[in-house]
């Protein structure tokens, strides 16, 4: 079973984001915040990690600066933002994510999009 961290600071988009992913069988691991998601990242080693960029004591891109520099990781990351301003999808990228989608998002479109990364 691959495992995901998912980032989220959103109640209602987690839930959403929750359901779907469970019902295609993945194994999730929720963070509230960037802080919970490096903890939760740094334990569970997961297959994906799923990451919004506004979260309370640590941002989705500080979490992606950590996986790619501090703990030298490869773990594909897809950021999951309201944000979609150029700029931010740009230093997404630059910081070493693997794709980006804004919100409000397709949930059909996200599927395709992790398995294709999960293959």
């Amino acid at each position: 079973m691959k495992k995901i961290v998912l980032a989220e600071d959103n109640s209602v988009f987690l839930l959403l984001i929750r359901l779907l992913l469970e019902k295609e069988g993945y194994q999730l691991f929720i963070a509230e915040d960037g802080k919970k998601a490096i903890e939760l990242i740094e334990a569970q080693d997961p297959d994906l990690i799923l990451t919004n960029i506004m979260m309370d004591f640590v941002s989705g891109l500080e979490v992606i600066s950590h996986v790619r520099n501090v703990l030298k990781k490869q773990t594909p990351i897809i950021v999951l933002s309201a944000i979609g301003q150029e700029e931010m999808v740009i230093k997404s990228f630059d910081l070493g994510a693997n794709d980006f989608m804004g919100k409000p998002l397709n949930p059909n479109e996200l599927i395709i999009r992790i398995k294709r990364i999960l293959i």
